[in-house]
């Protein structure tokens, strides 16, 4: 199973992620908590791309791609940016961050998905799941 879809920078076209998740994830009977830490994680990959990859410029694009392996469910968020140092991120739990509005999403999807990879100088996030 190899599915992929194609959305315009904008930060209201989450839904046509959330569809596209609900795709994948029903077609191969997903359940709870691990459908929630896909959908967690996958959103906030899509918006980190739409954000501070494209700089929200709707003339670029985030791709979304979803692979089965035998037991892996792999997503990859690609965006058109210019990447970013992911071994450089604050830590969203010290206590000078705690406040903070953002700044929590690589955080999340570290502890949400079973393996968090970031390719082509950040402009890749991949995020692997154990199903069985």
């Amino acid at each position: 199973m190899i599915k992929e879809i194609v959305i315009s920078s904008e930060i209201n076209n989450i839904s046509e992620v959330e569809m596209f998740i609900d795709h994948v994830t029903k077609e191969l009977n997903v359940t709870d908590p691990l459908y929630g830490y896909i959908m967690v994680s996958v959103v906030e990959a899509f918006t980190n791309a739409v954000v501070h990859g494209n700089k929200s410029d709707f003339n670029k694009n985030v791709f979304i791609h979803a692979d089965k392996s035998e037991k892996k469910l792999i997503f990859k968020i690609t965006d058109q940016g210019n990447g970013f140092d992911y071994s450089d991120l604050p830590d969203p739990t010290a206590p000078e961050n705690i406040e903070n509005l953002t700044g929590r999403g690589v955080f999340l999807m570290k502890k949400l998905a079973d393996k968090v990879d970031f390719l082509d100088n950040g402009k890749t996030v991949v995020l692997s799941f154990d199903i069985v």
